[in-house]
């Protein structure tokens, strides 16, 4: 298959000339890949269900990681869903459109191919005026998880969807680079009690204040990976996620432990013949000694070290490093999406550093 890339010269008023020739290509059951505020997704019609299938073979995705469907407008959510919990509704009066993504109980319209088997569907109304202009003339509630294969960082511009997608799919829509760059909020409003399901820009403090009431985690994000035997609720939830090639080591504890055992630990591998990747930010730099040394941004400004994170452990992918070690952040607001992505793309390997007590 050829993959036709199209430029979109501006974003604020794309050109629809363009875009229906990708709305098109939805229509007949295709698969393109578009710019949201997030990341780059692979969309395909969320109605027919070997349009769904398709994504998981273009992304080497199992058929059980649900899929998120991506609407317009508002009044789109209605065919899609059973109901309307008050919550969700709270939560799309505060922000849809957005970076945020609602489950709720699945109407029969909705297949179970694009769902991953559950009764429950995911939506989201992205506010990328590319990917809002795409779903308006598809027609359709676009399903689209990131546009890259299953595993690996997340594309927060066309080039990386470029390498991991091209002669799978028919079109790539180039938008430029994305705005936030770690995947949407995702939260479960299908229950009796709403939780999230992945951290994303709508934080956890942002969601509670609007809700009126703590808004809790669900455990398998505190825990760690969920077992084989459990299907997952959301995306992101139980498989290798986001993951460089090398091999990622997260450094937990006080700045100056974390620089100093990043420095040895560096060291050892570079002696044994290794090609070593150190992940710090601008605050930090100047204290590596060893290693390629990439910044993923100001540790002050979290918007930064997001928007940054897919496209380092890209950088360190094309330079063929085989080991990486990572400084931690803060796990509270943004901070909370940022360290959920490390952590899974380091598969949990985390190295805290405890400070001995003195009496």
């Amino acid at each position: 298959m050829e993959t036709e890339r199209i430029y979109i010269e501006d974003k604020e008023h794309p050109e629809e000339a363009k875009l229906k020739r990708a709305a098109q290509i939805l229509k007949d059951g295709g698969l393109v890949a578009f710019p949201t505020e997030t990341v780059y997704g692979l969309g395909a019609n969320a109605l027919e269900e070997e349009a769904a299938k398709k994504i998981y073979e273009a992304k080497g995705r199992p058929s059980d990681n649900p899929l998120i469907a991506h609407i317009a407008d508002k009044e789109d959510l209605k065919p899609l869903v059973k109901q309307i919990p008050e919550a969700g509704v709270k939560l799309m009066e505060a922000f849809w459109p957005g970076p945020l993504t609602l489950i709720f109980p699945k109407s029969d319209l909705v297949p179970y191919g694009t769902t991953g088997g559950l009764d429950t569907v995911a939506v989201r109304m992205p506010n990328d005026p590319i990917a809002s202009a795409l779903i308006r003339l598809s027609g359709v509630p676009i399903a689209a998880p990131s546009a890259n294969t299953s595993g690996r960082p997340s594309p927060t511009t066309a080039d990386h969807v470029w390498q991991d997608m091209n002669g799978k799919i028919e079109m790539i829509i180039d938008g430029g680079a994305v705005g936030i760059g770690v995947e949407s909020t995702i939260i479960d409003v299908s229950g009796e009690e709403p939780m999230i399901l992945r951290p994303g820009a709508i934080t956890q403090e942002m969601a509670s204040k609007v809700l009126g009431q703590v808004v809790c985690l669900d455990p398998a994000i505190v825990s760690g990976p969920l077992k084989e035997d459990v299907k997952p609720k959301a995306p992101g939830m139980k498989y290798r996620h986001y993951a460089p090639k090398a091999s990622l080591t997260l450094v937990e504890g006080d700045t100056k432990d974390v620089i100093e055992t990043i420095n040895r630990l560096a060291k050892e591998k570079l002696k044994e013949g290794f090609q070593v990747g150190i992940i710090c930010t601008e605050e930090s730099r100047e204290s590596y000694r060893n290693g390629i040394i990439k910044s993923m941004g100001v540790r002050a400004k979290e918007d930064t070290i997001a928007h940054n994170l897919y496209g380092v452990l890209r950088e360190f992918d094309d330079l063929e490093a085989d080991f990486i070690y990572s400084e931690s952040f803060s796990k509270d607001h943004l901070g909370q999406a940022i360290m959920n992505r490390l952590t899974k793309a380091a598969g949990y390997h985390i190295v805290k550093i405890q400070k001995e007590e003195t009496l």
